[in-house]
């Protein structure tokens, strides 16, 4: 288990670090400053998310279950915050209109929360050595 979510993590790194260059140099000429940063900002949530999992395929002081949880909320909600804000952000540059599955940010953005608060809720069981 511990290598399937260190493995996703380092997969997340390299595709946020793909994108952060492709913002960075391809799009910076075709996208507005706003639509740039939010870009940006789908990025910079992807990273902090794979450095999660990198953590938390590395520590023994959270439970496998719990491993998995995160592995699945973190997936999905990348999936669905960082990806919609890359479509959002695109729009005008594809012939699909992301602002009709708009709705699907926030719900992204909650999982990422989650897998947070689960990973804390875990850590508060641990034992006081």
């Amino acid at each position: 288990m511990n290598k399937k979510i260190v493995v996703t993590g380092a997969i997340l790194i390299l595709i946020s670090i793909v994108l952060g260059a492709f913002g960075a140099h391809a799009l910076k000429e075709v996208l507005l400053p706003a639509e740039l940063a939010s870009f940006e900002t789908g990025v910079r949530y992807q990273m902090y998310h794979a450095l999660l999992l990198l953590f938390a395929g590395n520590s023994s002081n959270i439970r496998v279950n719990i491993k998995k949880l995160m592995l699945l909320l973190v997936i999905i909600g990348v999936l669905l915050f960082s990806g919609s804000i890359y479509g959002l952000a695109t729009n005008d540059l594809t012939g699909f209109n992301f602002k009709n599955i708009a709705f699907i940010t926030p719900i992204g953005g909650f999982l990422l929360m989650l897998s947070w608060l689960i990973m804390l809720l875990d850590f508060l069981k641990l034992k006081d050595e």
